[in-house]
């Protein structure tokens, strides 16, 4: 079924009760996203808001009345910190969406920063240019939201969208700050260049800027698209073309339970028409569709390989960036589950030809490129950048079903998990606290230095109502499923066969080595990773 015109294909089904059984929940109840809203609002006491709905908070602090505290915890430093560039700039390595920064080998042409501009934040008394040479400036580029329509679901409130550019600075502390900040696309005199040198709050209304784009890439592109209707188009395959004695089907089914039930429950609840998604945010009423139409062109096999997406971005070198602990982290899981599966390839697959000529196995892999991706990637030429058509390799069918694992499990826990006690999230952690991460903008990006106030950045942050549906959301978004399982663990027992159940406990093992060194590594941080620990990822997209 075709949701909206450019998306991958989901399941035929308008709603949860449409699905067969066996890929239903087993409790609807415990995904209601309704259901799961409402009890938020009532945990977190912030219904008594709501009948000031469109009003303003008062000032920053104001923002603490429906700000959950728990002593100790990511969120509260948030709180206490999220002004700072330090923490400014740590959010793009290890925050919500750590895809988006990526190493700048050449200044863009509609970022026209000088060296004069940026020279105070310049530690190596070199020219911004000998700076980019020498791989110490970073960028964000947000000009996927350049023309992106605003919310207007609601006729009362005005919602606005930037699509910023934003450059980072790699400090002799080895620290990532940001130096300069262009709030839309086209450079000129009424789109300036906000730099740390400017007046505070004209500074601090442009990173609030950059967050609250980011908080939209986030949720639409990094969250929804490329892992919850990705890992639905490897479960629709799974499930039309491989049959259930299939080793593959035994290895994968695993990291699609109740993906397709989620997505199908999101489609009738979250993001659809009037639905909770359009209440609070920015890109609501149909931004985030044109969102997701417009990074399909971005969606190539190669950008789901961890290790060629990190390598892409210029941010793989350990030594030059060393506090990237998304990278670290994702790419020793991408490691054990790639060994993992190529003991098992190993013991289904003795050569090449084995592979070539399994005919259900390439019936899948066609499945996902030809109706899931729509058969318009590249590889229709050829080109490595597309989902591939065929498998003819051990290699390559290793490669790809470690990209359906790790995408299902790592990188769905990357961008939206994370538990510290039971349920607070990686999402918890970073959008709880509105002004990091504002799901909209009353008012639009301004277009001079020197005119902004303390009054003026509160009364574009989202008022109210938005305020308390928003945190509702983040809180609902952010519960584990019930008797979850979680990386390593196939309770189900589809193998029978030995050496596989040998495979799985060796892979169990290196799991739980993986799980000492981030622990260690963790031990005495005032911000500790921990999203992409083993025993905190889930095996699959099921919320």
């Amino acid at each position: 079924m075709e949701w909206n015109p450019g998306f991958p294909l989901s399941i035929d089904a308008k709603c949860h009760k449409d699905l067969p059984r066996d890929i239903q929940f087993d409790s609807e109840k415990g995904v209601d996203f309704v259901l799961n809203y409402s009890k938020a609002m009532e945990n977190l006491f912030i219904n008594r808001f709501m009948h000031m709905f469109q009003s303003s908070w008062s000032d920053f602090a104001d923002f603490e009345k429906i700000f959950v505290r728990i002593s100790n915890t990511i969120s509260e430093r948030v709180m206490n910190h999220w002004q700072e560039d330090l923490m400014f700039g740590y959010q793009f390595l290890n925050g919500c969406n750590p895809v988006m920064i990526q190493r700048c080998l050449k200044l863009p042409d509609n970022l026209p920063v000088t060296t004069e501009m940026v020279e105070c934040s310049l530690e190596r008394q070199l020219t911004l240019e000998q700076e980019v040479e020498q791989g110490n400036i970073f960028i964000v580029d947000f000009k996927l939201l350049d023309g992106i329509d605003a919310n207007k679901t609601d006729p009362c409130t005005l919602q606005f969208l930037a699509a910023p550019i934003c450059l980072l600075y790699k400090n002799l502390a080895n620290k990532i700050v940001p130096i300069a900040i262009q709030l839309n696309q086209v450079p000129g005199e009424e789109n300036p260049i906000f730099l740390p040198s400017d007046a505070k709050y004209d500074w601090l209304l442009a990173k609030i800027w950059v967050r609250s784009s980011d908080f939209h890439v986030h949720q639409t592109i990094t969250h929804l698209l490329r892992t919850h209707l990705v890992s639905e188009v490897f479960g629709i395959a799974m499930y039309r073309q491989l049959p259930a004695v299939h080793p593959i089907f035994k290895l994968l089914v695993a990291h699609v339970r109740f993906t397709i039930a989620i997505n199908t429950k999101a489609r009738e609840q979250l993001i659809c028409e009037y639905g909770l998604f359009d209440k609070a945010n920015a890109t609501g009423g149909g931004g985030h569709v044109q969102m997701v139409q417009r990074a399909m062109q971005d969606l190539t096999y190669t950008s789901l390989c961890f290790p060629e997406a990190i390598k892409a971005r210029g941010m793989d070198n350990t030594e030059d960036i060393p506090y990237y602990f998304y990278r670290d982290d994702g790419l020793l899981v991408w490691e054990a589950i790639k060994t993992f599966t190529a003991e098992v390839v190993d013991i289904y697959y003795e050569t090449d030809q084995v592979v070539e000529e399994d005919q259900e196995l390439q019936d899948f892999v066609k499945d996902v490129y030809m109706y899931g991706m729509r058969g318009k990637k590249a590889s229709a030429q050829g080109s490595p950048l597309g989902f591939p058509k065929c498998i003819k390799t051990k290699e390559k069918l290793c490669e790809y079903l470690t990209v359906v694992i790790f995408t299902a499990s790592a990188q769905h826990a990357a961008v939206n998990f994370g538990q510290l006690g039971r349920w607070l999230s990686l999402q918890y952690d970073w959008c709880s606290w509105i002004p990091n991460a504002p799901p909209t903008m009353r008012a639009p990006p301004p277009t001079a230095k020197g005119v902004v106030t303390i009054e003026q950045i509160v009364d574009t942050l989202p008022d109210r109502g938005r305020s308390c549906w928003h945190l509702g959301a983040v809180w609902a978004l952010s519960q584990f499923q019930d008797n979850e399982l979680f990386l390593g663990m196939y309770p189900e027992e589809h193998f029978i066969e030995k050496p596989v159940k040998e495979a799985m406990s060796r892979f169990r093992k290196n799991l739980d080595s993986i799980v000492s060194v981030i622990a260690e590594r963790n031990k005495n941080k005032k911000l500790p990773y921990y999203y992409l620990s083993p025993d905190r990822i889930p095996n699959s997209v099921a919320i």
